[in-house]
C-alpha cells in the first residue's frame, strides 16, 4: 500500500511538472519595463537675442530677420517641425532652456565645454572668433595695450568667457563693463566711454562695416570657437533630426546660400 502511494505521488509530481513547462508565465510576473520611445518635437520654440545682427535682429518693420533665423526656418521646414522665435534675456538663456520656456537656443551660441554640462549641442555649423574693436585712431594696437583700459562686452556672451580665461590680461583691465547688447557697447566706444569692445567676429564686423570710418579691428583676438544649436539633454531625438537636416543643407548648398546672403561669403563649417 505504501509502495503504491509512493508511486502515485511520483507520477503526479511528474505530470504537474510537465504541465508547468507548457503553462504561460503568470500575469503577476514582473516584466522588464520598456522605456518611452524617443520622439522628435512637432514644434520648436527657439530662444534668441533679437538685437544680435546679423544672426537675429529686427528690421525696419520690426520683423525678426537674420542668418540664424533663415537657417532655423529652413531646417524646421525640412524636418517638418513648426518653428516659433522667442526673444529672451540672453544672459538667462540656460535657465530659459532648462525651464522649458524655449526648446532650443539658436543665435550664435558658442559650443563650450562648460556649457555641455547642461546643454546638448548640435554639430557645429559655423566658425567664429572673439575680435577686438577700438575707436579709429586709437593708440591700442594689440592685446598688450589693453592693460589699464576700460573694456566692454555683452553680458553672458562668449566674449566675457574668452576674456576671463585670459586672466593674466583681464585682471589688468581698468574696468570691464557689461552691456545688454553689442550695439550699445559700440555706441559707448564711439562716445569715448569705453576704450575697447570684445565681440563675436560675425557680429562685430557686420556692425563695424556700417561705420567703417569710426572703428578699427585689431589683428589680435581672444580665440577661435564654433557655433552650434543648444537643446535640453533629454531632447536627443529632436537634436539628431536637426543635425540631419543641417548636414543636408550643407551638402546641397542651401546653408552656403544663406551665408552668402548675410556675410557675402561661405562661412559655414563643412
Amino acid at each position: 500500500m505504501k509502495k503504491r502511494t509512493l508511486l502515485a505521488s511520483v507520477a503526479l509530481t511528474a505530470i504537474l511538472a510537465a504541465c508547468g513547462k507548457n503553462e504561460p508565465a503568470s500575469s503577476n510576473a514582473a516584466a522588464p519595463a520598456a522605456g518611452p520611445a524617443a520622439v522628435v518635437a512637432t514644434k520648436l520654440v527657439v530662444g534668441l537675442d533679437d538685437n544680435f545682427p546679423p544672426m537675429g535682429f529686427r528690421d525696419e518693420k520690426n520683423e525678426l530677420v537674420g542668418f540664424d533665423i533663415d537657417m532655423a526656418r529652413e531646417a524646421a521646414k525640412r524636418a517638418n517641425i513648426e518653428v516659433e522665435f522667442k526673444p529672451i534675456d540672453w544672459n538667462a538663456k540656460e535657465a530659459e532652456l532648462l525651464g522649458k520656456r524655449v526648446d532650443a537656443l539658436w543665435n550664435g551660441l558658442t559650443i563650450l565645454e562648460e556649457r555641455k554640462e547642461k546643454i546638448l549641442f548640435s554639430d557645429a555649423y559655423m566658425m567664429n572668433k572673439q575680435i577686438i574693436i577700438v575707436k579709429a585712431g586709437s593708440d591700442i594696437k594689440g592685446k598688450a595695450d589693453m592693460v589699464g583700459k576700460v573694456v566692454g562686452a555683452q553680458e553672458g556672451s562668449s566674449a566675457v568667457t574668452a576674456m576671463t580665461k585670459d586672466k593674466e590680461l583681464s585682471d589688468k583691465f581698468k574696468e570691464t563693463k557689461l552691456f545688454g547688447d553689442n550695439i550699445t557697447a559700440l555706441m559707448d566706444l564711439e562716445a569715448g566711454r569705453l576704450d575697447v569692445v570684445v565681440v563675436d567676429e560675425v557680429v562685430g564686423r557686420y556692425l563695424v562695416n556700417k561705420k567703417p570710418e569710426n572703428y578699427s579691428v585689431l589683428s589680435d583676438d581672444f580665440g577661435t570657437e564654433e557655433y552650434g544649436v543648444g537643446f535640453r539633454k533629454d531632447d536627443e531625438a529632436t537634436r539628431n533630426k536637426i543635425n540631419d537636416v543641417i548636414a543636408e543643407m550643407k551638402k546641397d548648398g542651401k546653408a552656403a546660400e544663406i551665408a552668402q546672403k548675410w556675410f557675402g561669403a561661405d562661412v559655414i563649417k563643412h
